[in-house]
């Protein structure tokens, strides 16, 4: 029904054009007809004031929303027949009237279906017409240079608001209209268009344009330079660049730095490797690959087995934990990043001027260092709510957690997110007796509803007690007993424990770093721009500490923007790029995901199509016993062209790469059907689903003269 409604209007306009050139109604809107037939014109406005006024007002509506031309000349006209003052209004409200209704012609035409279709690309347009759309409108507007019909048509295809538009549209055409209609009450002075508006005059229109942006500009450096101001700037530094803190954005931007020859100084208070190799990412792995082991094992019978045992200490299993963070460590370790051309110092820094960090050695020795720009990696830590009575208990956090050698008996994890959910399974499959509680209405919230559905069923099966919409209150300790009490559909639910386990998110590491006392704008995290630097141009910010996302490849890279940006600004700089950035949540089955879930696309009313490929359907999951879980494609309807992707199943973190390359370098669905996977593989998904796609996309009409050719072909 909409898309007729659409087609109505496009060919409505079409004849409306169609007439418009076939009886050549432009001549009407000529400067020589306009002088021509001035003295009658004149005459009718002064016999029916209040009835040419609305006319007039109607004509140039109708003009400027269907985008004919000749809006110059009626502009003239107004002058010419209404004088300077009643013709500015007439002008400018009708203007931004038919200006306005020409914008929602083309978001409803064609506004929805460009954002679809290039969704990815108009990240960062929508992003900065959200914050400095009106900016930017107004510099559009105040320039005459560029056809208005033309703003119209491309801002309606943009998120800018109707409101917003109406107004700064208003505003911005006030000059110009202020122009041509004083040129319009000297019509019989005026032999041509270019007559009224001198080279000269255009050039300073121009210059007007560009004004709102350099001012902006202006006062964005006013404000740095006030805020910097205070401190004077050394004419000499010891440092290209000084890099605060060790973990997977800090190393990066170090090696980045040190790779293009800058002198770069490394700072890390705890140990290299940061949450990821020492209580993140390696540790979390490592336990969760022995837990699988055990899982595994119990469903040897599946697997044409009559039994099968594994006898194994907890503490045992933790020791292991540590190893591999040890086998790892080298690979982030001091002597591995000096030998890179590093300066790395372990120690605690703090930011004393722009330009200036004071670093306190392990050994109680103060150094500072002047440097050009510095890079705040400090990463972030457990948040623990401050819920009444959790003082009285050890609560765990996914930092203290490996330091447990005795397994929990009854342990509590607070948080249905991939951290807790992780740890759950784990934990479970250890042995321990594992409650998740979950305020939410389900877990994983952020993943598709079957997603979490299926993961659910996965942990009720294996034996997880899961309590989704409960809310924690209360922690209650006396003597060895120990309970959270929650509350549930209006009724307190108290939960026993042995060990508490909180994992309900991470807060960025904001303190004692000296960005407080220099003024850096902070919120949940360090306020930065598109190219990641802070309110203060010298001190750039990458990694959980500035956010948006909490991975360890989010991290690692933003780095390369941080150091590249920090290093060579300002003569040349990138904006971040986040348009295809994979997660993996390594419960089983896995999760993995890249662009958006339906969840997502709804929210933000991007049209899209889903295809799902069920992993029950696949040869090689069907072999190794692990034919669950789905990988379902969202596209844009009617195109190959991926939105995201989101995998469930045995291995979804390693399938997830096939989609992200294919995202990143906007390859259809068509070329991952086109392309060769080895058999039986589980990367043969990829291709099963796009087959779906194209199944789902063939031309039936064609397929069916097809089948008659054949037919005749057989006789």
């Amino acid at each position: 029904m909409r898309l007729g409604k659409r087609v109505g209007l496009v060919l409505a306009l079409a004849v409306l054009l169609g007439l418009f050139v076939t009886f050549d109604l432009g001549r009407f809107l000529s400067l020589a007809a306009v002088k021509g037939s001035q003295a009658d014109l004149q005459a009718w406005r002064a016999a029916q004031p209040l009835g040419a006024a609305l006319l007039f007002f109607a004509v140039y509506v109708a003009a400027t929303a269907v985008s004919l031309p000749g809006a110059t000349v009626l502009t003239l006209a107004a002058g010419a027949l209404f004088g300077l003052g009643w013709g500015t209004l007439i002008v400018s409200f009708a203007s931004t009237l038919g200006a306005t209704l020409a914008f929602l012609a083309a978001r409803w035409l064609f506004g929805g279906w460009v954002q679809a279709r290039f969704a990815d690309r108009l990240t960062a347009l929508n992003e900065g017409i959200a914050k400095e759309g009106g900016w930017y409108l107004f510099t559009l507007r105040l320039v005459p240079v560029l056809p208005f019909f033309v703003v119209n048509l491309a801002m309606g295809m943009t998120t800018l608001r109707v409101r917003t538009y109406a107004w700064v549209s208003q505003l911005g055409m006030l000059p110009a209209t202020v122009l041509y209609v004083y040129a319009g009450t000297q019509l019989a002075r005026i032999d041509s268009l270019k007559g009224i508006v001198s080279p000269g005059l255009l050039v300073a229109l121009v210059l007007l344009g560009v004004f709102p942006l350099l001012a902006r500009q202006g006062a964005r450096r006013l404000r740095a330079h006030r805020l910097v101001s205070r401190w004077k700037k050394p004419r000499s530094f010891d440092r290209n660049l000084v890099v605060i803190g060790g973990g997977s954005a800090g190393l990066v931007t170090a090696y980045i730095a040190a790779a293009v020859k800058a002198r770069v100084t490394l700072v890390e208070a705890h140990a290299m490797g940061g949450d990821c190799l020492n209580t993140g990412c390696v540790p979390s792995k490592a336990l969760i690959r022995s837990a699988r082991f055990l899982a595994q094992v119990q469903r040897a019978s599946e697997l044409g087995l009559r039994s099968a045992h594994a006898d194994f200490d907890f503490g045992e299993v933790m020791e292991r934990v540590q190893r591999v963070v040890q086998a790892v460590a080298p690979h982030d370790s001091v002597a591995r990043y000096q030998g890179l051309g590093v300066d790395v110092a372990q120690g605690h820094a703090r930011i004393v001027t722009p330009w200036e960090v004071e670093i306190t050695h392990r050994d109680g020795r103060v150094q500072r260092l002047t440097t050009r720009a510095i890079v705040v990696a400090a990463g972030a830590r457990p948040f623990v709510p401050p819920l009444p009575g959790i003082e009285s208990v050890e609560v765990l956090t996914s930092d203290t957690v490996w330091q447990l050698r005795q397994r929990p008996r009854r342990l509590l994890v607070l948080g249905g997110g991939p951290i807790g959910c992780e740890l759950a399974q784990a934990f479970a499959r250890l042995g321990s007796q594992v409650t998740l509680l979950e305020q939410a209405p389900r877990l994983l919230v952020r993943e598709d509803p079957e997603v979490s559905a299926l993961v659910a069923a996965r942990f009720a099966a294996e034996g997880l007690r899961v309590l989704t919409g409960h809310q924690a209150l209360r922690v209650e300790a006396a003597g060895d007993a120990r309970q959270l009490v929650a509350t549930h559909a209006g009724a307190e639910v108290p939960l026993p424990f042995d060990a508490l386990l909180v994992a309900v998110g991470r807060v960025a590491n904001l303190q004692g770093y000296g960005l407080e006392e220099l003024g850096v704008a902070t919120g949940r995290t360090v306020e930065v721009d598109g190219f990641l630097q802070t309110s203060i141009p010298s001190i750039y910010a990458a990694g959980d500490v500035a956010g948006p996302y909490q991975f360890t490849h989010a991290a690692a890279h933003q780095a390369w923007y941080a150091a590249v940006n920090a290093l060579f600004d300002p003569f040349k700089r990138f904006r971040a790029d986040y348009r295809v950035m994979p997660s993996a949540t390594f419960v089983d089955p896995e999760v993995a995901r890249v662009g958006l879930n339906e969840t997502e696309a709804r929210a933000q009313g991007v049209a899209f199509e889903a295809t799902v490929y069920g992993l029950d359907d696949l040869d090689r999951a069907i072999a190794d016993g692990e034919a669950e879980g789905f990988v379902k494609v969202l596209t844009v309807p009617g195109s190959d062209r991926i939105l995201g992707v989101t995998i469930v199943g045995a291995h979804a973190g390693e399938l997830i790469a096939e989609w992200v390359l294919a995202m990143k370098h906007g390859l259809g669905l068509n070329k991952i059907l086109g392309t060769i996977h080895a058999y039986p593989t589980w990367p043969e998904s990829a291709k099963y689903a796009a087959g779906a796609w194209k199944r789902a996309h063939a031309p039936q009409a064609l397929l069916a003269w097809a089948g008659r050719f054949h037919a005749w072909r057989r006789g």
